[in-house]
Parts: C-alpha cells; sequence; structure tokens
C-alpha cells in the first residue's frame, strides 16, 4: 500500500521512459524529455491574491471529481487572481466506476488522492495538512466523489457520515469565518456538518429529467438545512455562515450554463474572501 501512495518519483529519467520508443516517436527535444512530479498548475496566478483551498474527491463523474467542474473552478479562479492549492483525502475510492458502461469495474481500486492528482497535474496535498489558518477560503467541486470518498450520501442518504478530515475542513473555515464554496452535490457536505446552513441544489421537481436529482433538496432538509430553489446559472449566497452553493451537473443543460454559474460562485467567494 505505501507504493501507492506514492504519487510521482522525484524525477523520472527521460531515458527509462522514452527509450523504448522509435525515434520517430520522441516528440520532445533532449532538453524537455525529462518528466516533473510537478507540472505548472495554470491556476495559480503569479500576483498575490486571496488563498483558495480546492478539494477533489478522485477523477471522474461517477466515483469521483466531476471533472469539468474542477477545471471550471480552477479557470475562474485563475482569472479572479487566486492563488490555489488543491487537496484530496489519502483514502482509498468507495468503488470504481467503468464510465463508459455507468457500472461498478469488480476487483479494481483506486486511490482518492493518485486519481485527485490527475486533475491537479500532480501539485496536490493529502487533505490531512489543509488548515483554515493558511487559507482564505476552500472550494469543494461535485461529482459522485463527494457522496462516496468524502462522505457516504450516496448509501447512506440523510444518515450519511462525513470523512473525518472533511469534517474539520469544514468546520475549521465556518469557525474562522471564511467562505466556502460548494456545487452540485457537494453542498450535501455543508448540510451534513453546517447545522442549519442554507444551500442550493438546483430546483425541487425533476420537470420532465432536466433536473434528474431533485430529490436531494427533501435530503438536505432531512439534514436540518434549508434548501433554495436557484437556476443553474444563480448562485445562493448564505449570508450568515459565508457559504456560496451553484447547481452545476445536478442541471442537464449545455455545458456553458454550468461554467457560468460556477464562474458566479466563484466571483462570490473571492468577494467574501476580500471583505
Amino acid at each position: 500500500m505505501a507504493a501507492l501512495r506514492v504519487l510521482v518519483a522525484p524525477r523520472l529519467a527521460a531515458a527509462s521512459v522514452l527509450a523504448p520508443l522509435p525515434s520517430r516517436l520522441r516528440l520532445l527535444p533532449p532538453s524537455r524529455q525529462a518528466l516533473f512530479p510537478r507540472a505548472a498548475l495554470h491556476c495559480s496566478a503569479p500576483r498575490p491574491g486571496a488563498r483558495v483551498a480546492v478539494v477533489l474527491s478522485g477523477c471522474g463523474v461517477y466515483d469521483g471529481t466531476e471533472i469539468h467542474e474542477a477545471s471550471a473552478i480552477l479557470v475562474h479562479l485563475s482569472r479572479g487572481g487566486a492563488d490555489v492549492q488543491i487537496f484530496a483525502p489519502d483514502t482509498p475510492q468507495m468503488h470504481v466506476v467503468d464510465h463508459t458502461k455507468g457500472q461498478p469495474s469488480e476487483g479494481d481500486t483506486r486511490n482518492v488522492l493518485i486519481e485527485s492528482a490527475r486533475i491537479a497535474r500532480g501539485k496536490i496535498a493529502d487533505l490531512a495538512q489543509l488548515r483554515a489558518a493558511d487559507h482564505d477560503a476552500a472550494i469543494f467541486p461535485g461529482g459522485f466523489g463527494a457522496a462516496k470518498n468524502l462522505s457516504t450520501f450516496a448509501v447512506d442518504g440523510k444518515d450519511c457520515k462525513v470523512n473525518r478530515d472533511m469534517e474539520r475542513v469544514l468546520k475549521e473555515f465556518h469557525s474562522a469565518g471564511k467562505p466556502i464554496g460548494l456545487c452540485c452535490i457537494a453542498p450535501v457536505l455543508a448540510a451534513r456538518v453546517l447545522r442549519g446552513v442554507e444551500v442550493t441544489v438546483g430546483h425541487e421537481q425533476e420537470e420532465g429529467g432536466k433536473w434528474p436529482y431533485a430529490g436531494t433538496a427533501e435530503a438536505i432538509r432531512a439534514l436540518g438545512a434549508k434548501h433554495c430553489v436557484k437556476d443553474v446559472t444563480e448562485v445562493h449566497v448564505d449570508q450568515k455562515n459565508k457559504v456560496v452553493t451553484t447547481p452545476a451537473f445536478m442541471c442537464e443543460t449545455a455545458l456553458h450554463h454550468i461554467h457560468d454559474g460556477i464562474g458566479a460562485m466563484v466571483r462570490k467567494v473571492l468577494e467574501l474572501a476580500r471583505k
């Protein structure tokens, strides 16, 4: 298991990776053929800005982070001049889903941190290391990983448990009065941990399949939180708790609408972080 926790060796020699390939396939010049363990992450801006922690839950909508949501968050944070650090728990996934079939892949196991590193381009840290004192805000993209790897909501619904470090992080940011952003299914995490918080996961009726996860709103109320109906391009801001949420892929709609809603969430989180 120790080997699984090693994301990348300190530096991989290019020869060991590229030597077996025919010379015509060696696309990089010799000076560029070294692979680095932490590739540049374009969301991190060189200018001073809000320090934002982004917490991932794997890689792939059905068993991890929704990749489009994570990417949109990072793009909008970059545009907003934020200094971003990415985290994920060093734990096994609940299961692995074959995304071509939407079915569990029997006998396959994966690690949440290692899978999340794909999105972070290797620049990632264990969620256990995240401290609210080091950041101005935290954002949590959705994907079923939030309900499977960061919590047991996918299995237990309103009786779910939240990953210990995930719960700690939410409570730390909340106690410090620092803004928290969540999208898609991730608002259930805040609903479970922060009693009485206001969140949105979109509409409360399926409306012919446009809102296929509308039943989540009832589960949020059962957790003791308040659900607020919002469209996919909108956000709900709980001013008292500094929690900002948007529906994202809880809605079946065009990708640019998802992107716009996430952009509105990120902008509001950054605005609150400056106050």
